[in-house]
C-alpha cells in the first residue's frame, strides 16, 4: 500500500487478464503503479465451472509474452490460473487483492481513490491516471422475479456433484446454459431448461449444440421454449409460457445463466458517458481513453452490453495500448517525469 500522500503514475482497477497485461506494460515502462482488485487475480476464471475447458487455444490466452504450457489442445480452468499466478510472480506485479474501489475523484493528474479492504479498513490512494480493467463477470443480468434472492438461486455454475438427484432448472439458451445443462444430466440431476425465446441460441458452440438438442430430443432434458420464470419459492418454479399460461414446476434449485453486464453505474459515478441501450463508455479508440481525461478503459468493458465482442483473446492487447498512451501524456504533462521516476 502506498502512503496517501504519495502521487502513482497510474492505478490500475481490475486484475483480470487485461488488467494484468495493463500491469505487466506499467512495470516494463518504470511506472509508479498499483493495481487494485476486489477478490482473486483473474476472479472472474475462479468462478467459472470447475471442470471448464476454454475454447480456445493457450496462445490466445497468453499476455507478457510468456507461455501457456498444456498437453491439450485447449486448456482448462486450472491451467489458465495456474499460469496467471505465474505471470503475477514472474513481472512481480503490485497487486492490492480483496479490495473494492469505492469511489474515484479528483481529475487529470491528480485522482483520488477510496478503497475498502475485506476487513473493513477504509484505505486512499492518490494517481494521475486511472485505468478501469472491471470486466463484466461480477454483475449478472438479473431476472427481477419474487425469490430470486433465496439460497437456492445461483447466476453462476461451477460443479454437478451437489445436484445430483434434484430437480435444477437452467435458465438460458446460450453456451453457458448448455454446456451447464449437460453437466447437471450427466451427474444425474434432473434438468429443465427454460428460455423465453423459441430455440436454443445459434451462438452455441459447433460441438455442444447437437449434444444438447439430441438430450432435448430424446426426453433427458426438458425444455421450455417461449417460457419465462415469473417466480422462485422454496419448493418450486412458477413459469409463464407465451400464451400467458402459468403453472408450477417443482424444484431444488436454480441457475440463472441469463448473461453479465458491465458495472455501469460505477463509471457514471465518475463521469463516464455510456451510450443507450448498448451501454457502451465513450472512449478514444486510439488511446482508448475515456471522456473523462485521465480515466482510461481496457477489456470487454469497452463493448457495454455486446460482451461478444471483446474476449480475453483482443482484450489482452488493450494494456500495451493503453500504457502506451498514458506514458505518452504523462512526458507531455509532466516534463520531468522519466520512464525512471519511480
Amino acid at each position: 500500500m502506498t502512503h496517501p500522500d504519495q502521487v502513482q503514475d497510474v492505478i490500475i482497477i481490475g486484475a483480470g487478464p487485461t488488467g494484468l497485461a495493463c500491469g505487466i506494460e506499467a512495470e516494463k515502462s518504470g511506472l509508479d503503479y498499483s493495481v487494485i482488485e476486489k477478490g482473486c487475480i483473474v476472479n472472474s476464471i475462479q468462478n467459472f465451472p470447475v471442470q471448464m475447458t476454454f475454447f480456445t487455444t493457450p496462445e490466445l490466452l497468453e499476455i507478457g509474452g510468456l507461455p501457456l504450457v498444456t498437453p491439450y489442445e485447449k486448456p482448462t480452468r486450472i491451467e489458465a490460473l495456474k499460469y496467471y499466478r505465474r505471470v503475477a510472480d514472474t513481472y512481480r506485479l503490485k497487486i492490492q487483492l480483496y479490495e473494492t474501489v469505492l469511489s474515484v475523484e479528483g481529475s487529470d493528474g491528480d485522482f483520488l481513490l477510496k478503497t475498502e479492504t475485506q476487513d473493513h479498513e477504509i484505505r486512499r490512494y492518490r494517481a494521475r491516471k486511472i485505468v478501469l480493467a472491471t470486466g463484466y463477470y461480477d454483475i449478472p443480468n438479473y431476472l427481477n422475479i419474487p425469490g430470486e434472492n433465496l439460497a437456492k438461486v445461483s447466476h453462476y455454475y461451477t460443479e454437478a456433484h451437489p445436484y445430483y438427484n434434484l430437480d435444477v432448472a437452467v435458465i438460458g439458451a446460450k453456451n453457458s446454459a448448455a454446456i451447464s445443462a449437460l453437466d447437471l444430466y450427466r451427474s444425474g440431476a434432473r434438468v429443465s431448461l427454460i428460455h423465453r425465446g423459441y430455440e436454443l441460441s445459434n451462438s452455441i458452440k459447433y460441438w455442444i449444440k447437437p449434444d444438447i438438442e439430441n438430450r432435448i430430443k430424446n426426453g433427458e432434458i426438458t425444455a421450455f421454449f417461449e417460457t419465462s420464470v415469473i417466480e422462485i419459492a422454496s419448493r418450486h418454479i412458477v413459469l409463464k409460457d407465451s400464451s400467458g399460461r402459468s403453472w408450477p414446476l417443482k424444484n431444488d434449485f436454480v441457475f440463472a445463466l441469463t448473461g453479465y453486464r458491465p458495472d455501469v453505474e460505477f463509471f457514471k459515478s465518475i463521469g463516464i458517458e455510456v451510450n443507450s441501450p448498448d451501454q457502451k463508455p465513450v472512449y478514444n479508440k486510439e488511446t482508448f481513453e475515456s471522456n473523462i481525461p485521465g480515466v482510461y478503459l481496457a477489456g470487454v468493458v469497452v463493448a457495454g452490453r455486446m460482451t461478444n465482442e471483446v474476449f480475453i483473446e483482443n482484450g489482452r492487447f488493450h494494456g500495451e495500448i493503453v500504457i502506451r498512451s498514458i506514458c505518452a501524456a504523462l512526458s507531455k504533462s509532466t516534463p520531468q517525469w522519466s520512464h525512471s521516476s519511480s
